[in-house]
């Protein structure tokens, strides 16, 4: 692949990884019942699927061939990938090309904090594509973590997720949770692995055997919409709908809000956790205001 086009590395091993999980009855193909030498399909099975030749195929793999749309497409039918596996491919692959920043802006506008500020109902936080915790408001202190007690490098919301305790006790099923989080952060940081930020990152989480697994599996999805069942000690169990929206300033950061329907036990639950944080004394911050005042 040509410089800037994508990632020519990580395409090779997310392709590998994929095609490692199918087999050719799976997909349709005769078992002739020669060994096989690779788990999954073989290159010239996927290469047969997406009516290309082999050479061009392994060529991709390699990252030695800028691949075409068409092809892409072709690709992604004989892989069976889903829609958010799609999305990473042509990611990866540069397709449509446009310009990445080097890494997540740290500062967000007066009018997200406004926004976060009005959501007083709900836990809302603003994350980066690296999943750093820039704000937040005080339902969402008082939900999972004081943050303006934390320091500086721990504001990141997969490693509060597997480094604190409080964080996996407050998840009725931590494990999926985790889970998700790790295939939203490579989804997130698709087309630019040498952003520093997610360097930092994954090597920090190296002691965590389920983050190398599941980040090793090359699992993606889209951070959207969804649901997730807390268990909080002042709260009670809540099961709240999460939504993410994207900052209209600021495209790599997202903003996520947690809410309950009207009139459910959940939303009553909201109302103890707001009295909780009022009780505890919990407030609304932002990362980069604790970052310039530490300077100073």
């Amino acid at each position: 692949m040509t410089s800037g086009s994508g990632d020519a590395k990580e395409l090779g091993t997310f392709l590998r990884t994929r095609r490692a999980e199918l087999t050719p009855a799976g997909v349709g193909l005769p078992d002739l019942g020669t060994p096989r030498r690779v788990q999954g399909l073989r290159r010239e099975e996927v290469a047969q699927l997406a009516s290309i030749s082999t050479d061009y195929y392994t060529r991709i793999e390699q990252g030695r061939i800028a691949a075409s749309v068409p092809v892409l497409e072709s690709v992604s039918r004989a892989l069976r990938l889903s829609p958010d596996q799609r999305t990473y491919l042509f990611n990866l692959a540069g397709k449509p090309a446009q310009e990445q920043p080097a890494h997540s802006a740290r500062t967000i506008s007066p009018h997200t904090r406004r926004l976060l500020d009005t959501l007083g109902d709900s836990p809302a936080l603003v994350l980066s594509t690296t999943m750093d915790v820039l704000a937040w408001n005080r339902l969402a202190s008082a939900l999972f973590l004081d943050f303006e007690k934390l320091p500086e490098e721990d504001l990141n919301y997969v490693w509060l997720l597997f480094d604190r305790p409080e964080m996996r006790d407050l998840y009725a099923d931590w494990a999926s949770g985790a889970r998700a989080c790790v295939a939203y952060l490579r989804m997130h940081t698709a087309g630019r692995p040498e952003t520093p930020d997610l360097g930092r990152l994954v090597a920090k989480m190296a002691p965590y055997e389920e983050f190398t697994r599941w980040w090793e599996g090359h699992e993606v999805a889209v951070q959207g919409t969804g649901s997730k069942e807390f268990v909080h000690s002042a709260a009670g169990t809540l099961d709240l709908d999460w939504d993410t929206l994207t900052s209209s300033t600021d495209s790599d950061q997202f903003i996520v809000v947690w809410t309950a329907p009207p009139g459910s036990p959940s939303q009553e639950g909201l109302r103890r956790l707001a009295a909780h944080a009022e009780a505890i004394g919990v407030t609304a911050g932002e990362a980069v205001a604790r970052e310039t005042a530490g300077r100073a």
